[in-house]
């Protein structure tokens, strides 16, 4: 905690009227939880963004697929489509 002003540390650490609520090692270990929480958090919802986008994607796939004639275009559009869904885990259904 070098970064801060002594009225930063206090106000901080609870410290205030004479009484200090946290140690600084008990702060530094909550701000460690707080961190690694908010890293889950992101790193989870980094996955939830991705799989979002890849539906979108191959739905977008299956339109133009569905835009083709029947032949060898179509088909393998379809074939990207799935193969893009298979990708999403827990989410796959067969259409």
């Amino acid at each position: 905690m070098t970064d801060l002003t002594d009225f930063q540390k206090n106000f901080l650490l609870g410290r205030g009227a004479g009484q200090t609520l946290y140690t600084e090692k008990e702060f530094e270990e909550r701000l460690a939880q707080a961190k690694a929480e908010i890293m889950a958090i992101a790193i989870q919802t980094s996955k939830q963004a991705i799989q979002i986008e890849r539906r979108a994607c191959a739905e977008l796939v299956l339109r133009l697929a569905s835009e083709e004639d029947e032949g060898e275009v179509s088909t393998a559009l379809k074939n990207a489509a799935m193969a893009v869904l298979r990708r999403i885990p827990g989410q796959f259904e067969e259409e």
